[in-house]
Protein backbone atom coordinates (compact mmCIF):
# COMPACT_ATOMS: atom_id res chain seq x y z
CA UNK A 1 0.00 0.00 0.00
CA UNK A 2 2.75 2.25 1.00
CA UNK A 3 4.54 1.86 -2.52
CA UNK A 4 1.18 2.53 -4.29
CA UNK A 5 0.54 5.50 -2.61
CA UNK A 6 4.22 6.79 -3.59
CA UNK A 7 3.77 5.70 -7.07
CA UNK A 8 0.03 7.93 -6.94
CA UNK A 9 1.96 10.68 -5.18
CA UNK A 10 4.82 11.04 -7.91
CA UNK A 11 2.02 11.03 -10.83
CA UNK A 12 0.69 14.13 -9.03
CA UNK A 13 3.24 15.73 -8.38
CA UNK A 14 4.18 15.01 -12.56
CA UNK A 15 0.88 16.11 -13.35
CA UNK A 16 0.89 19.34 -11.12
CA UNK A 17 4.52 20.27 -12.86
CA UNK A 18 2.67 20.37 -16.16
CA UNK A 19 -0.17 22.16 -15.34
CA UNK A 20 2.41 25.10 -14.07
CA UNK A 21 3.91 24.78 -17.22
CA UNK A 22 0.94 25.02 -19.26
CA UNK A 23 -0.11 28.17 -17.50
CA UNK A 24 3.33 29.44 -17.24
CA UNK A 25 3.51 29.35 -21.28
CA UNK A 26 0.42 30.94 -21.51
CA UNK A 27 0.62 33.91 -19.41
CA UNK A 28 1.83 36.88 -21.39
CA UNK A 29 3.63 38.57 -18.17
CA UNK A 30 6.50 34.78 -18.11
CA UNK A 31 10.47 36.14 -18.23
CA UNK A 32 10.91 35.53 -21.89
CA UNK A 33 7.46 34.99 -23.48
CA UNK A 34 6.56 37.93 -25.42
CA UNK A 35 2.84 39.02 -25.20
CA UNK A 36 0.34 38.11 -28.23
CA UNK A 37 0.19 41.32 -30.43
CA UNK A 38 -2.35 43.86 -29.85
CA UNK A 39 -4.84 44.13 -32.91
CA UNK A 40 -4.36 47.47 -35.06
CA UNK A 41 -7.34 49.93 -34.42
CA UNK A 42 -8.60 52.12 -36.82
CA UNK A 43 -6.25 54.97 -36.23
CA UNK A 44 -3.08 52.86 -36.31
CA UNK A 45 -4.08 51.51 -39.52
CA UNK A 46 -5.12 55.23 -40.78
CA UNK A 47 -2.63 56.64 -44.11
CA UNK A 48 -0.34 59.92 -43.19
CA UNK A 49 0.24 62.31 -45.92
CA UNK A 50 3.54 62.07 -47.19
CA UNK A 51 5.92 65.11 -47.58
CA UNK A 52 5.17 65.92 -51.43
CA UNK A 53 1.47 65.86 -50.44
CA UNK A 54 1.39 68.08 -47.65
CA UNK A 55 4.14 71.05 -49.04
CA UNK A 56 1.58 70.52 -52.27
CA UNK A 57 -1.13 72.94 -49.90
CA UNK A 58 -0.04 75.44 -47.80
CA UNK A 59 -2.61 75.52 -45.80
CA UNK A 60 -1.92 71.45 -45.07
CA UNK A 61 1.60 72.51 -44.22
CA UNK A 62 0.75 75.07 -41.79
CA UNK A 63 -1.66 72.75 -40.10
CA UNK A 64 1.59 70.61 -39.86
CA UNK A 65 3.89 73.20 -38.27
CA UNK A 66 1.39 74.28 -35.97
CA UNK A 67 0.99 69.97 -34.81
CA UNK A 68 -2.75 70.19 -33.93
CA UNK A 69 -6.05 70.44 -36.40
CA UNK A 70 -8.62 72.09 -35.22
CA UNK A 71 -12.25 71.30 -36.34
CA UNK A 72 -15.50 73.11 -35.70
CA UNK A 73 -17.94 70.28 -35.02
CA UNK A 74 -19.62 69.94 -31.46
CA UNK A 75 -19.77 67.14 -28.09
CA UNK A 76 -22.81 66.05 -27.52
CA UNK A 77 -24.15 64.33 -30.69
CA UNK A 78 -24.45 60.52 -29.98
CA UNK A 79 -22.86 58.20 -32.64
CA UNK A 80 -21.82 61.59 -34.32
CA UNK A 81 -19.61 63.18 -31.98
CA UNK A 82 -20.14 62.82 -28.30
CA UNK A 83 -17.24 63.30 -25.91
CA UNK A 84 -17.04 60.05 -23.42
CA UNK A 85 -17.49 61.28 -19.77
CA UNK A 86 -14.72 58.29 -18.36
CA UNK A 87 -12.48 58.18 -20.92
CA UNK A 88 -12.44 62.33 -22.33
CA UNK A 89 -12.19 61.49 -26.11
CA UNK A 90 -14.60 62.39 -28.57
CA UNK A 91 -16.29 59.33 -30.16
CA UNK A 92 -18.63 58.80 -33.19
CA UNK A 93 -18.96 58.99 -36.95
CA UNK A 94 -17.52 62.81 -37.37
CA UNK A 95 -15.33 63.07 -34.31
CA UNK A 96 -13.22 59.79 -35.44
CA UNK A 97 -13.31 61.10 -39.33
CA UNK A 98 -11.41 64.61 -38.07
CA UNK A 99 -9.13 62.03 -35.84
CA UNK A 100 -8.47 60.42 -38.92
CA UNK A 101 -7.89 63.57 -41.16
CA UNK A 102 -5.26 65.04 -37.76
CA UNK A 103 -3.31 61.02 -38.56
CA UNK A 104 -2.88 61.91 -41.83
CA UNK A 105 -1.95 65.78 -41.75
CA UNK A 106 0.04 65.10 -38.68
CA UNK A 107 1.25 61.42 -37.80
CA UNK A 108 -0.69 61.31 -34.73
CA UNK A 109 -4.67 62.03 -34.31
CA UNK A 110 -4.31 65.60 -32.58
CA UNK A 111 -7.95 67.73 -32.73
CA UNK A 112 -9.20 70.57 -30.91
CA UNK A 113 -12.70 70.74 -31.55
CA UNK A 114 -14.42 74.12 -31.61
CA UNK A 115 -18.19 74.15 -30.42
CA UNK A 116 -19.99 74.98 -34.20
CA UNK A 117 -23.51 75.74 -34.41
CA UNK A 118 -25.66 75.72 -37.35
CA UNK A 119 -25.46 78.93 -37.43
CA UNK A 120 -21.90 79.93 -36.88
CA UNK A 121 -20.11 76.90 -39.55
CA UNK A 122 -19.23 79.14 -41.95
CA UNK A 123 -18.31 82.18 -39.63
CA UNK A 124 -15.83 80.28 -38.10
CA UNK A 125 -14.43 78.85 -41.53
CA UNK A 126 -14.79 82.60 -42.57
CA UNK A 127 -12.71 84.08 -40.20
CA UNK A 128 -9.90 81.51 -39.73
CA UNK A 129 -11.30 79.80 -36.25
CA UNK A 130 -11.37 76.52 -37.37
CA UNK A 131 -9.28 74.76 -40.84
CA UNK A 132 -12.35 72.56 -41.10
CA UNK A 133 -16.11 71.93 -39.71
CA UNK A 134 -16.79 68.34 -39.50
CA UNK A 135 -20.46 68.41 -38.09
CA UNK A 136 -22.95 66.66 -40.40
CA UNK A 137 -22.97 69.31 -42.79
CA UNK A 138 -25.33 69.73 -45.30
CA UNK A 139 -23.72 70.74 -48.91
CA UNK A 140 -26.10 72.96 -50.95
CA UNK A 141 -25.18 75.83 -53.57
CA UNK A 142 -26.41 78.49 -51.25
CA UNK A 143 -23.67 77.30 -48.73
CA UNK A 144 -21.57 76.63 -51.46
CA UNK A 145 -21.24 80.40 -51.97
CA UNK A 146 -20.08 81.24 -48.45
CA UNK A 147 -17.40 78.12 -47.99
CA UNK A 148 -15.69 74.92 -49.76
CA UNK A 149 -16.84 71.60 -49.42
CA UNK A 150 -14.69 68.72 -49.60
CA UNK A 151 -16.60 65.39 -50.18
CA UNK A 152 -19.24 64.37 -49.82
CA UNK A 153 -18.09 61.89 -47.25
CA UNK A 154 -21.74 60.68 -45.95
CA UNK A 155 -25.57 60.97 -47.52
CA UNK A 156 -28.63 60.93 -45.00
CA UNK A 157 -31.86 63.10 -44.84
CA UNK A 158 -34.66 64.30 -42.66
CA UNK A 159 -36.57 62.24 -40.37
CA UNK A 160 -38.91 62.06 -37.83
CA UNK A 161 -38.58 61.06 -34.13
CA UNK A 162 -41.70 60.54 -31.54
CA UNK A 163 -41.97 59.71 -28.18
CA UNK A 164 -42.36 55.60 -28.52
CA UNK A 165 -46.28 55.89 -27.74
CA UNK A 166 -47.29 58.13 -30.32
CA UNK A 167 -49.21 56.65 -33.21
CA UNK A 168 -50.61 59.11 -35.07
CA UNK A 169 -47.74 60.01 -37.11
CA UNK A 170 -46.67 57.99 -39.76
CA UNK A 171 -45.56 60.17 -42.74
CA UNK A 172 -44.77 64.05 -42.64
CA UNK A 173 -47.90 65.31 -43.65
CA UNK A 174 -48.99 64.04 -40.28
CA UNK A 175 -47.59 66.68 -38.60
CA UNK A 176 -49.66 69.83 -40.29
CA UNK A 177 -51.35 71.76 -37.76
CA UNK A 178 -48.98 70.04 -34.93
CA UNK A 179 -45.77 71.49 -33.12
CA UNK A 180 -42.80 70.33 -34.05
CA UNK A 181 -39.56 70.52 -32.80
CA UNK A 182 -36.26 71.85 -34.87
CA UNK A 183 -32.42 72.82 -34.55
CA UNK A 184 -32.76 76.36 -36.38
CA UNK A 185 -30.33 77.49 -39.17
CA UNK A 186 -30.61 74.10 -40.50
CA UNK A 187 -32.06 72.28 -43.60
CA UNK A 188 -34.53 70.49 -41.46
CA UNK A 189 -36.46 73.77 -41.07
CA UNK A 190 -36.82 74.04 -45.01
CA UNK A 191 -37.33 70.37 -45.37
CA UNK A 192 -39.97 70.57 -42.89
CA UNK A 193 -41.31 73.16 -44.59
CA UNK A 194 -42.14 71.49 -47.66
CA UNK A 195 -43.11 68.32 -46.78
CA UNK A 196 -45.69 69.77 -43.69
CA UNK A 197 -46.42 73.54 -44.54
CA UNK A 198 -49.04 73.82 -41.92
CA UNK A 199 -46.74 72.20 -39.46
CA UNK A 200 -45.82 74.64 -35.96
CA UNK A 201 -42.34 74.50 -36.48
CA UNK A 202 -40.59 75.55 -32.77
CA UNK A 203 -37.15 76.03 -32.81
CA UNK A 204 -34.40 75.53 -31.09
CA UNK A 205 -30.40 75.98 -30.73
CA UNK A 206 -29.35 72.31 -29.74
CA UNK A 207 -30.31 68.66 -30.16
CA UNK A 208 -30.38 67.97 -26.90
CA UNK A 209 -33.23 71.04 -26.69
CA UNK A 210 -35.39 69.71 -29.22
CA UNK A 211 -35.38 66.27 -27.50
CA UNK A 212 -36.40 67.90 -24.08
CA UNK A 213 -39.40 69.75 -26.35
CA UNK A 214 -40.66 66.01 -27.27
CA UNK A 215 -40.01 64.66 -23.31
CA UNK A 216 -41.76 67.72 -22.28
CA UNK A 217 -44.97 67.64 -24.37
CA UNK A 218 -44.47 70.97 -26.07
CA UNK A 219 -43.79 68.93 -29.39
CA UNK A 220 -44.91 65.97 -30.83
CA UNK A 221 -41.82 65.00 -32.82
CA UNK A 222 -38.47 65.78 -33.72
CA UNK A 223 -37.47 66.54 -37.29
CA UNK A 224 -33.63 66.00 -38.01
CA UNK A 225 -31.02 64.24 -39.80
CA UNK A 226 -31.89 60.30 -39.31
CA UNK A 227 -27.97 60.47 -38.06
CA UNK A 228 -28.93 62.97 -35.15
CA UNK A 229 -32.15 61.12 -34.53
CA UNK A 230 -30.33 57.34 -34.30
CA UNK A 231 -28.26 58.91 -31.75
CA UNK A 232 -30.91 60.24 -29.77
CA UNK A 233 -33.05 57.60 -29.89
CA UNK A 234 -29.89 55.09 -28.56
CA UNK A 235 -29.68 57.31 -25.96
CA UNK A 236 -33.34 58.09 -24.90
CA UNK A 237 -35.63 54.39 -25.11
CA UNK A 238 -38.81 56.73 -25.22
CA UNK A 239 -37.65 57.85 -28.56
CA UNK A 240 -38.20 56.15 -31.99
CA UNK A 241 -37.71 56.95 -35.36
CA UNK A 242 -41.03 57.19 -37.83
CA UNK A 243 -40.26 55.68 -41.10
CA UNK A 244 -37.48 56.12 -43.71
CA UNK A 245 -36.19 60.02 -44.26
CA UNK A 246 -37.84 61.80 -46.72
CA UNK A 247 -35.31 63.97 -48.12
CA UNK A 248 -31.86 63.16 -49.36
CA UNK A 249 -28.58 65.10 -48.06
CA UNK A 250 -25.00 64.88 -48.74
CA UNK A 251 -22.87 65.81 -46.01
CA UNK A 252 -19.53 67.62 -46.83
CA UNK A 253 -16.58 68.78 -44.82
CA UNK A 254 -16.82 72.62 -44.59
CA UNK A 255 -14.14 74.51 -45.59
CA UNK A 256 -12.12 78.19 -46.52
CA UNK A 257 -13.37 79.26 -49.51
CA UNK A 258 -10.99 79.56 -52.48
CA UNK A 259 -8.08 77.04 -50.88
CA UNK A 260 -8.08 74.84 -53.99
CA UNK A 261 -4.81 72.88 -53.22
CA UNK A 262 -6.59 72.18 -49.49
CA UNK A 263 -9.73 70.70 -50.62
CA UNK A 264 -7.67 69.14 -53.21
CA UNK A 265 -6.01 67.71 -50.48
CA UNK A 266 -8.67 66.49 -48.18
CA UNK A 267 -10.80 65.22 -51.22
CA UNK A 268 -7.35 62.84 -51.92
CA UNK A 269 -7.41 61.42 -48.21
CA UNK A 270 -10.93 60.54 -48.44
CA UNK A 271 -10.44 59.09 -51.42
CA UNK A 272 -8.06 56.90 -49.36
CA UNK A 273 -9.49 55.94 -46.70
CA UNK A 274 -12.60 54.53 -48.46
CA UNK A 275 -10.13 52.77 -50.54
CA UNK A 276 -8.71 51.31 -47.74
CA UNK A 277 -11.93 50.00 -45.99
CA UNK A 278 -11.64 52.34 -43.08
CA UNK A 279 -15.23 54.39 -43.57
CA UNK A 280 -17.07 51.06 -43.70
CA UNK A 281 -15.59 50.12 -40.51
CA UNK A 282 -15.78 53.16 -39.05
CA UNK A 283 -19.75 53.58 -40.31
CA UNK A 284 -19.93 49.58 -38.66
CA UNK A 285 -18.85 50.91 -35.03
CA UNK A 286 -20.39 53.23 -34.75
CA UNK A 287 -23.90 54.88 -36.68
CA UNK A 288 -24.27 50.96 -37.95
CA UNK A 289 -24.90 49.90 -34.04
CA UNK A 290 -28.10 51.70 -34.70
CA UNK A 291 -28.89 52.11 -38.70
CA UNK A 292 -30.27 48.57 -39.41
CA UNK A 293 -29.68 47.76 -43.16
CA UNK A 294 -26.77 47.11 -45.09
CA UNK A 295 -23.48 49.09 -44.72
CA UNK A 296 -24.27 52.38 -46.92
CA UNK A 297 -21.82 52.44 -50.18
CA UNK A 298 -19.49 55.97 -49.22
CA UNK A 299 -20.90 59.16 -52.07
CA UNK A 300 -18.68 59.91 -55.25
CA UNK A 301 -16.54 62.45 -53.64
CA UNK A 302 -17.75 65.94 -56.03
CA UNK A 303 -20.82 64.28 -57.03
CA UNK A 304 -23.49 66.85 -55.75
CA UNK A 305 -23.59 70.94 -56.87
CA UNK A 306 -21.32 72.62 -54.98
CA UNK A 307 -18.85 69.92 -53.82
Amino acid sequence: MAATFEVRRRRLATVLAAMAAVTACDRPDTPGQAAPPARATLLDRAPVAGAAEVSASPTAARIRGRGQLIVGGQLDLPLLSERNSITGETEGFDATLAKLLAKYLLGESTVKIVTATPETKETLLQVGTVDAVIRIYTITPERAEKVAFAGPYLRSGQAIAALDQERSITRPADLNGRPVAVVAGTTSVDALRQAAPRAELETFGTTSECVQALESGRAVAYVHDLTALAGAARLNDRIKIIGEPFTSEPYGIGLPRGDAAFKEFVNGWLDKIVRAGLWTELWQSTLGTVVTGPVPTPPQIGSVPGS
